[in-house]
C-alpha cells in the first residue's frame, strides 16, 4: 500500500488541502486533483476511480470529497480503512465542512494526516492517539513564551520609571520657571537655563535695582530658546536636577523587542495645536446626513442577479435649543424608491407635506455631542431593480490559459451617474508562490499573499475614465479560482435625489443654519 497524496477538493475541483506523502512535483500533483473532478460521474455510488496510473479512493463529505490518490498496486481494503479513518479526523478538527473551516483549521488537520500515514504507509493509531500526539506540549515553546513575556514586563517596567522620571522634571520645570534657582545668602540669583546671574553686594534680595535685576533675568529666560547647554559657571553642582540621558539603552531594548515581531505601542501626545483644532466645535448646530448601502450582485457571463439600495436621513443637533423643529425635505418623485419614517414621527404631516416632525410637537429632538456622527433617524428608504443600467459599476474577467501560463484581462465600465472614489477590486487567485505579473493596470495594484488576493485600486473615477483594464499572468488555475471578485467605492451622489429644503422652528424666530451631507458607500458588491 503507497498513498500518494491526501487532499481535501470542493465539487467543483478546488483545492482546499492536500498533503502528499512521496517526492511529487507540484505539477504533477495539480494536474492529478485537476482530472479528478472530470472522471467522477453523477449518480454512480463507487467510492474509487481508477486510471492508468494512479487509483482515486474518495469519500463525500456534505460540499467537499476527501480524496487518497494511490499506486494501482495497493490494497483498497486498507486504503478504504484509512479514509474512513481520515474523515473522522476531518470532522474531529474543522468546526464547519465548508471552504472557510477547511482553510482556518488546514495546518491542524495536516499535522494529524501525518500521524495517520508515514511514507505512503498507514499507521496503526486511532482518532484519540492522533489527538494525544498532536496535543504534545513543548517545553522549548513554554520556555520561548516565558522569555519573551519577561522581556515585555521589563520593558513595562523601564518605560513606567522613565514616565516617573519625566513627570518629576516637569515639576522641578515648573518650580524654576517661577523663582528660577535662588540662593539667599550669597545675594546672587542664579538659573541655570538663562545663564544669567546678578550679585549684590548686600545680603537677602539686596537693594531696589538688585530686584529689577530679578524681573530682567525672567524675562531673559523666558524669551530665550529652551535645549542650550549652560557654562560651567552656571551650571548646578552635580547630583541636582534630573538626568534623562540614558534612553538610548531602553531604545535598543525596544528596537530588538521590534525586530522580534512583538507591537511596541508608543504614547505619543498630541501637540497644542492640534488639540485645539479638534476640539473646535462645529460650526452649523443642525445636521442633517442621507446615506446610501449598496448591495449588488452580478454575473460573471453579463445580467444582475440583485440590486438593492437602502437609504437612511440621520438629524445631528447639537443644542438643546434647536431641538423643536421639524425638517421639510423634497424626496425627488422616483416611484420605485418606497419610504419608511420612524415609528415617533408624524406620518400624515410627511405623506401630506413632506415634513418630517415628531408626533408630540412640545417634545424636542434629542441632541448629542460633536462626535456623535450616528445621530437620530429619521427616515428609511429602498430601491430594488432588475435593470442593468442602474450598476454603477461592471466588472468584465477574461482569463484564458496558454500553456503554462493563465493570462487575466479585467476591465471595468462605469456610469455617468456617479463620480466613484477610492475604488478597490479585489481579485482572488490560487496560492502563488510570488506575487502575479501585472503587465498592464489603469491605476496602482497591491497582493495579499496571506488571503491570495490582487486588489486593484482607482482613487477617482470621473469622466476622464469611465473605463479602465488591468492584465496580469499566473501559473495555470481553473476559471473559476478568480470568482467572486469583490467592489468597494464611494460616492457624493444618491440614487435618491432627496434635499432638505427647510428647516422649521417650531417656536417661531429665526431659521436656524443647518448642513446636509450625502454619501454612497458598498455593504456588498460582487461579481459571481
Amino acid at each position: 500500500m503507497v498513498v500518494l497524496a491526501a487532499s481535501i477538493v470542493s465539487k467543483s475541483g478546488k483545492v482546499l488541502l492536500s498533503r502528499q506523502f512521496v517526492d511529487m512535483t507540484r505539477i504533477r500533483i495539480e494536474g492529478l486533483l485537476a482530472a479528478f473532478p472530470k472522471l467522477v460521474g453523477t449518480g454512480k455510488q463507487h467510492t474509487y476511480v481508477e486510471t492508468e496510473n494512479v487509483r482515486y479512493v474518495y469519500q463525500p463529505i456534505e460540499a467537499l470529497y476527501l480524496l487518497l490518490v494511490t499506486n494501482k498496486q495497493s490494497n483498497i481494503l486498507e486504503d478504504l480503512e484509512t479514509l474512513r479513518l481520515l474523515s473522522k479526523l476531518v470532522t474531529e478538527y474543522s468546526y464547519s465542512l465548508d471552504e472557510e473551516g477547511i482553510g482556518k483549521t488546514a495546518f491542524e488537520l495536516i499535522f494529524s494526516f501525518d500521524e495517520v500515514i508515514c511514507l505512503g504507509h498507514k499507521e496503526n493509531v486511532t482518532v484519540a492517539q492522533v489527538k494525544q500526539y498532536c496535543e504534545m506540549e513543548s517545553h522549548e515553546e513554554k520556555l520561548h513564551k516565558l522569555v519573551l513575556q519577561s522581556k515585555i514586563n521589563e520593558t513595562k517596567d523601564v518605560m513606567k520609571r522613565k514616565a516617573s522620571e519625566i513627570d518629576k522634571s516637569k515639576i522641578d520645570k515648573n518650580r524654576s520657571d517661577k523663582g528660577g534657582f535662588m540662593s539667599m545668602g550669597s545675594g546672587r540669583i542664579e538659573t541655570s537655563f538663562s545663564e544669567l546671574s546678578i550679585s549684590s553686594s548686600a545680603s537677602g534680595f539686596g537693594s531696589g535695582s538688585g530686584f529689577g535685576g530679578i524681573t530682567t533675568d525672567l524675562d531673559a529666560f523666558s524669551t530665550k530658546p529652551k535645549g542650550r547647554q549652560p557654562s560651567a559657571a552656571n551650571a548646578p553642582p552635580k547630583g541636582f536636577g534630573m538626568q534623562l540621558g540614558k534612553s538610548q539603552k531602553t531604545n535598543q531594548f525596544l528596537e530588538s523587542l521590534k525586530a522580534e515581531g512583538e507591537l511596541i505601542v508608543e504614547d505619543l501626545q498630541p501637540k497644542v495645536g492640534q488639540s485645539r483644532v479638534a476640539a473646535a466645535p462645529p460650526t452649523d448646530p443642525i445636521t442633517l446626513t442621507a446615506e446610501e448601502k449598496l448591495n449588488v450582485t452580478l454575473k460573471r457571463d453579463g445580467g444582475i442577479s440583485n440590486f438593492d439600495v437602502q437609504g437612511t436621513l440621520s438629524l445631528q443637533i447639537l443644542n438643546q435649543e434647536d431641538g423643536l423643529i421639524q425638517v421639510q425635505i423634497e424626496t425627488g418623485g422616483n416611484p420605485g424608491i418606497l419610504f419608511k419614517t420612524h415609528p415617533n414621527m408624524n406620518k400624515e404631516l410627511f405623506s401630506n407635506g413632506n415634513i418630517l416632525g415628531l408626533k408630540d410637537p412640545n417634545r424636542p429632538f434629542p441632541t448629542g455631542p460633536a462626535g456623535d456622527a450616528a445621530g437620530v433617524g429619521l427616515l428609511k428608504w429602498r430601491m430594488q431593480s432588475a435593470d442593468e443600467s442602474m450598476v454603477p459599476l461592471s466588472i468584465n474577467c477574461w482569463p484564458s490559459v496558454s500553456g503554462n501560463e493563465t493570462y487575466v484581462s479585467i476591465e471595468y465600465e462605469a456610469s455617468a451617474m456617479f463620480d466613484l472614489r477610492n475604488v478597490v477590486i479585489s481579485v482572488p487567485l490560487p496560492a502563488l508562490r510570488e506575487a502575479p505579473n501585472v503587465r498592464q493596470i489603469d491605476g496602482e495594484w497591491r497582493y495579499d499573499p496571506r488571503n491570495s488576493i490582487l486588489e486593484w485600486s482607482i482613487l477617482l473615477i470621473d469622466n476622464s475614465n469611465r473605463s479602465g483594464s488591468m492584465e496580469f499572468v499566473v501559473p495555470p488555475a481553473d476559471s473559476s479560482v478568480f470568482f467572486p471578485i469583490s467592489v468597494r467605492f464611494s460616492a457624493t451622489s444618491l440614487y435618491n435625489d432627496l434635499k432638505v429644503v427647510n428647516i422649521i422652528p417650531l417656536r417661531g424666530g429665526a431659521t436656524p443654519k443647518f448642513s446636509q451631507r450625502t454619501n454612497l458607500s458598498t455593504e456588498n458588491y460582487q461579481v459571481v
